[in-house]
């Protein structure tokens, strides 16, 4: 598909924008509220969407159709299992536990390594949330 038109596309590359940066505030707080790392998978996801629908498929110059999402949602899994094996293996010989400071409680940098789990988990979805898309809208 080629896409939509102009007035679609630049309201589009606003919006994206925005999209993008409440996705990262919702994964920077996503240990201070209820299911942070699931809801910034489905707006970044959505973010993609509105891309692809706007300029087409040819935007993320993908070789197939699901190659580039698949990639970052191995990527996300794999970031995930390496955090929990650092706390298994390295740290603290218990599978996924929390082995970075914990900080204050209410404040940003209070959780250790949870947002770092969040991040993995946010892109983990994100990916398959788009692989998905892409399997639909090809």
């Amino acid at each position: 598909m080629i896409g939509m038109t102009l007035i679609l596309k630049k309201i589009n590359q606003l919006i994206v924008g925005l999209i993008f940066l409440y996705g990262i505030y919702i994964i920077t707080h996503g240990h201070l509220t209820p299911g942070g790392c699931f809801a910034v998978g489905a707006v970044i996801a959505g973010a993609f969407f509105l891309l692809v629908l706007a300029y087409g498929s040819d935007i993320l110059k993908l070789r197939k159709r699901e190659e580039g999402s698949s990639v970052a949602e191995s990527t996300g899994i794999f970031i995930f299992l390496v955090l929990a094996f650092t706390a298994l293996i390295i740290v603290t010989r218990i599978f996924f536990t929390n082995y970075l400071p914990k900080g204050i409680t209410g404040e940003l940098i209070s959780s250790g390594v949870i947002p770092l789990y969040n991040i993995a988990v946010g892109i983990e979805v994100a990916a398959a949330l788009f692989n998905t898309f892409l399997a639909l809208y090809l």
